[in-house]
């Protein structure tokens, strides 16, 4: 087994690799590839959606040929009549994705460009300069630059636009692009122009690419005295180190957690282990996995386990949480760690084994289901039903199916996702917000007022007169909007400029303390950690009684 991947798309996957030799390495890769493309001719004859799946059939080696032989006759064909000139590449990669599509939604095809990305993603860093970019009104525009990089170091400031890199033009890139043309070799030279508020010329910048870290974890810091915050934006091969140096940080005045999960696709089997690790009991169950083949049935415990850990936690998901997301959320709530608030999570309980190919390709096949501490599978139904509707319609609620009881004797239920012990949605953004947010209000409105205010002010509060310059800045660029909505939304409008402002002064970190504040999911965990209190210290009880 190459490798297991834990998400609910292929590009997100990270894989768990086992050590090969090189002989062994090789014969794989040769037979992956084999067994690649015997199975798209399989499905490729057979068709089907994933309400009408393909079955795994026994096929003696003269029909697999016969079967190749059919599909390279057909490739051959195409390649000699069709209309329009047919790049064979692209078009058996494409017949391979969509093979993978009619077994199921998660297994996945990777080109050689995708998953040299996706190894990249793994490892946790890249060869780059160090700035988190967006497009702003159909510009490549810097949010952020991360302290200690090629990009701090030279100066380059929140609010900057990137005009050209190496003398061309990055009108009409798109993001991916952008990057693309940002990153490369270590210690390789990128030129960059950039256009700054309140400089009529561009600034030219030459900079060294360096390593770059891509934490999994960007945030931890005290949201509330004694009451620690995590944000896991993924998970990947730096996350157990990331996640015990978080809790070193928070140290010894930890009396309550919120682990943020929210949004969080999935990523690497070890990691999602490894956070459980640090909140259970040594040999507490985390997964167990189930498949066709012997070697894909194994159950995962907590290697080290937390007994010291006497602190209450809240985990906050929603439907972007998924896979490895879920694990965590499992087991904390299988055995009554914590509670869990928010939204029902994605629902994905299949595992993918990760299987390199030739020519620097991959691709990632389901070989199991896992299933929670309790017995639950949360994958959510995908038969009879389209991509679309599969990946769009996720966190809504499920038929309830299979009732378990927790450790501490509570009712939940698989099918569908993690259910939240405690629900609350984040409300969609009304009509005017949508609007500020479409046009970049904030951004551009605290970039323009940067200029005349470039000291930062830890004090910063938006005044009635910052108020008034906002107004007359949506007047300026013909935002039009009613006074009353301008009123009902006043905290909102307050809170974004806010927001911004620490963002371009202070980074990432202090401007996420400012978002938190409006956060509803986050205020309902602060309130409900005197319930996670009593839960933890309630299924304490109940083990030590078990014990007896």
């Amino acid at each position: 087994m190459s490798g297991i991947a834990f998400t609910p798309c292929g590009p997100d996957a990270i894989v768990f690799r086992t050590h090969q030799t090189g002989l062994e390495n090789s014969v794989n890769k040769n037979r992956s590839v084999m067994i690649a493309i015997i199975i798209v001719v399989l499905a490729s004859l057979a068709g089907g959606t994933w309400g009408n799946r393909v079955q795994a059939i026994s096929k003696s080696p003269e029909d697999v040929r016969d079967l190749l032989r059919t599909y390279s006759e057909v490739v051959s064909l195409a390649e000699e009549n069709y209309a329009d000139k047919v790049d064979s590449q692209k078009t058996i990669w494409d017949s391979i994705r969509g093979m993978l599509r009619t077994l199921d939604p998660h297994s996945n095809f990777f080109d050689p460009k995708s998953f040299a990305q996706f190894r990249e993603d793994q490892r946790g860093n890249f060869y780059g300069l160090g700035i988190t970019i967006a497009i702003r009104n159909a510009k490549p525009t810097v949010i952020s630059p991360i302290p200690g990089t090629p990009a701090y170091r030279l100066g380059i400031r929140s609010g900057d636009i990137i005009a050209r890199i190496e003398k061309a033009s990055t009108d009409g890139l798109a993001i991916q692009d952008v990057v693309e043309k940002l990153r490369g070799p270590k210690g390789t030279t990128v030129n960059i122009s950039i256009q700054r508020e309140g400089i009529a010329e561009f600034l030219e910048f030459a900079i060294v690419r360096d390593e770059i870290p891509h934490y999994s974890i960007p945030f931890t810091f005290y949201v509330r005295p004694k009451i620690g915050y995590i944000r896991i934006d993924t998970f990947t091969e730096t996350t157990e180190k990331e996640i015990t140096d978080s809790l070193k940080k928070l140290g010894d005045d930890l009396e309550g957690l919120i682990l943020d999960l929210r949004g969080n696709p999935g990523g690497y089997l070890q990691a999602a282990i490894a956070v459980a690790d640090k909140f259970l009991k040594n040999g507490q169950e985390v997964l167990v996995t189930k498949g066709r083949l012997s070697n894909a049935n194994h159950k995962y415990t907590a290697p080290r386990g937390a007994d010291n850990s006497n602190y209450p936690m809240v985990v906050l998901i929603n439907s972007g949480s998924a896979s490895a997301s879920e694990i965590v959320a499992g087991a904390i709530q299988d055995h009554d760690r914590g509670l869990i608030v928010g939204e029902t999570s994605f629902g994905k309980g299949l595992v993918q084994t990760v299987f390199p190919l030739g020519q620097g390709a991959g691709v990632s096949l389901t070989t199991a289901k896992w299933y929670t501490p309790s017995g639950r599978l949360i994958q959510r139904d995908y038969a009879h039903k389209s991509f679309y509707d599969y990946y769009y319609n996720k966190g809504k609620e499920q038929p309830q199916t299979e009732k378990v009881l927790t450790e501490g004797g509570r009712e939940v239920y698989g099918g569908g996702g993690i259910a939240p012990d405690i629900k609350i949605e984040i409300p969609k953004p009304n009509r005017f917000q949508t609007l500020l947010f479409s046009k970049g209000a904030f951004f551009e409105f605290v970039r323009k007022y940067n200029v005349a205010h470039q000291d930062y002010d830890k004090k910063f509060d938006v005044a009635d007169s910052i108020l008034n310059e906002f107004r007359s800045f949506l007047g300026s660029k013909k935002i039009e909007f009613e006074e009353v909505d301008f009123g009902a939304n006043l905290d909102f409008v307050k809170r974004q400029i806010r927001y911004e402002y620490v963002l371009a002064h202070a980074g990432q970190e202090d401007a996420q303390k400012v978002f938190l504040e409006g956060d509803l999911q986050v205020s309902k965990a602060l309130e409900s950690m005197p319930q996670a209190r009593s839960l933890f210290q309630n299924v304490k009880k109940t083990l030590a009684s078990r014990s007896h």
